[in-house]
């Protein structure tokens, strides 16, 4: 039998404003199955986005959202988790809203280990502003703002999540549907700050420009170069150049700053 989607969406909001071949409604499926695996009803989740392709998912989704400006996704988040912290709340948006303009936010987050899920749509450029590059675009690679290609060198956006003190990272692509939907459920189901990196194709803004074929040629993509945790942890800097890791990349276990922050001013 064929899984209902529908309970869980705003049926007036569709059809979606993604362009044909983006890899977002592959994710805006796994997290409907990967939040009802919760067992949580509607009411006990909060979905906070910023601006950008990404930001638009909590528009689709029947939940309590939070459509709010350019960056301050984490923001709104960690004032709806410090106000109810019984509240499940997720965050998410693309690369330039999260580790750009929401960059500090981000870090922030990741250090106080605030009980958040944070899942970062990662398709090397603000899709939905214009094309521009963002800190997740490949050097040399091309984009609006650099027609000669991008001089910067590229965040590692499950890596500076690490080394900011998140307590759950992850990556995964939306070619790993199956395995995309379990990663989620066990960032969900972390106490502390989560973060999935999820790698995106985008055909349009920045597919075109870089001459990375089809929408099906992207997606293959990142099937070739994803390399599981395990594996990745035994090969070599070369052997891993150009490729990139999936699956946990980093699990531990820290006090949370909601239930610290309450036992430091003796409300606990």
């Amino acid at each position: 039998m064929a899984y209902d989607y529908s309970k869980y969406l705003r049926s007036g909001k569709i059809p979606h404003i993604w362009c044909p071949g983006c890899g977002y409604g592959i994710i805006m499926k796994s997290l409907i199955r990967a939040i009802d695996a919760t067992g949580l009803n509607k009411d006990e989740i909060v979905l906070t986005s910023g601006i950008g392709c990404a930001s638009r998912l909590p528009g689709y989704m029947d939940f309590n959202t939070l459509h709010t400006t350019h960056g301050r996704s984490l923001a709104f988040a960690t004032g709806v988790k410090v106000a109810n912290p019984k509240l499940k709340v997720i965050a998410l948006g693309g690369d330039g809203d999260m580790t750009a303009i929401g960059g500090n936010h981000f870090i922030h987050a990741c250090r106080r280990n605030i009980d958040i899920t944070c899942f970062v749509f990662n398709n090397y450029i603000y899709g939905m502003t214009g094309g521009q590059y963002s800190p997740t675009t490949p050097k040399n690679s091309r984009a609006t703002t650099a027609p000669y290609g991008n001089a910067d060198n590229q965040f590692d956006i499950a890596q500076l999540a690490i080394g900011a003190g998140a307590t759950f990272v992850a990556r995964t692509t939306t070619y790993h549907a199956v395995p995309m939907e379990k990663l989620i459920k066990q960032a969900l189901d972390h106490k502390g700050f989560s973060v999935v990196e999820i790698m995106a194709g985008c055909p349009t803004g920045y597919g075109r420009k870089n001459k990375q074929g089809s929408p099906a040629n992207m997606i293959l993509w990142q099937k070739e170069n994803a390399i599981p945790a395990n594996k990745a942890k035994e090969m070599s800097a070369e052997e891993m150049e150009g490729k990139f890791a999936i699956g946990v990349l980093h699990e531990v276990q820290k006090p949370e700053y909601v239930e610290a922050y309450d036992a430091q001013v003796g409300l606990k």
